[in-house]
């Protein structure tokens, strides 16, 4: 995976003003486009997008301190035109693209970067591996966006909304693995961006031929690997950071990948107040 990561990395420097085609990178080094994506976002700290867009501009302030015709520098670097590209610019260096013509900077740069793996074991994995046949996950669901650390006070909001007797009819639904009220995040984007929109559900598991209520949203899971994670401590911070630890640590070291599908989180057990808590986190997978 560090390998295919690197190849990425070399691909975009090769190709800074063209359109980079993560999938067929991804295919062709024996991988998937999504789990390619998941991974790079998860270990740089950024999307791939947002990854294209810091090194292209940080290349086009070179340019700019020259005499190239502004829409020639624009067009180099994939945009249209001088507005976009101007945009973009702005985005990553804070002043306008006539102001370093005019003054040489500020600027700021982002290097190129290059994947190492050093595994350090800093959070412990108590990971296993299992099969499960296709199943449904029926619940209510939300649109809301992504948030990397800390409670999401979206999903809160649509729990809180929820009457205290639906969270007793969903458990009483439940009748598959995972058990009990579950956390589930489906349409990711593929970047993993901080922002995006997400589809939230709360809910639970149940078997394909299990009866479902009209009134409750449906989630449909095919059969296959799971990664299943559990982590014990304050939450979430502790289940954040096995989350992140699954990608720095667990799939570099394992012969697994993420596979489409939806991410679900457990709570096996929690203090009153939710401070702290054990849960599982289930993650799709396919052999690599």
């Amino acid at each position: 995976m560090i390998h295919i990561l690197n190849r990425i990395v070399d691909e975009i420097e090769l190709h800074l003003g063209d359109d980079i085609d993560i999938d067929t990178i991804a295919m062709r080094a024996g991988t998937t486009g999504y789990h390619a994506r998941r991974m790079f976002s998860s270990l740089a700290g950024m999307p791939v997008s947002e990854y294209v867009r810091r090194r292209r501009m940080t290349v086009a302030a070179a340019d700019l301190v020259g005499d190239d015709d502004l829409l020639a520098i624009a067009v180099r670097y994939g945009y249209g035109s001088t507005e976009a590209f101007g945009r973009a610019f702005r985005a990553v260096h804070g002043v306008s693209h006539g102001h370093v013509r005019r003054e040489g900077g500020p600027l700021r740069s982002q290097p190129q970067l290059r994947f190492r793996l050093t595994v350090e074991g800093s959070v412990p994995m108590d990971a296993r591996i299992i099969t499960r046949p296709a199943f449904r996950l029926v619940g209510h669901a939300a649109r809301v966006p992504l948030i990397h650390e800390g409670a999401n006070p979206h999903i809160q909001a649509h729990i809180a909304q929820l009457p205290v007797e639906e969270h007793a009819r969903l458990k009483s639904l439940s009748d598959a693995e995972p058990s009990g009220l579950l956390q589930v995040s489906d349409d990711v984007d593929p970047d993993y961006t901080e922002g995006a929109e997400l589809t939230y559900l709360h809910g639970v598991a149940v078997t394909r031929e299990t009866s479902v209520p009209g009134d409750l949203d449906i989630i449909d899971v095919p059969a296959g690997s799971w990664g299943v994670f559990r982590s014990q401590g304050p939450y979430p911070a502790t289940l954040q950071s096995v989350w992140a630890a699954t990608a720095t640590e667990w799939f570099p070291s394992n012969p697994w990948r993420l596979r489409t599908g939806p991410s679900i989180v457990a709570v096996v057990d929690r203090s009153e107040d939710f401070s702290t808590a054990t849960c599982e986190l289930w993650l799709p997978i396919e052999r690599a």
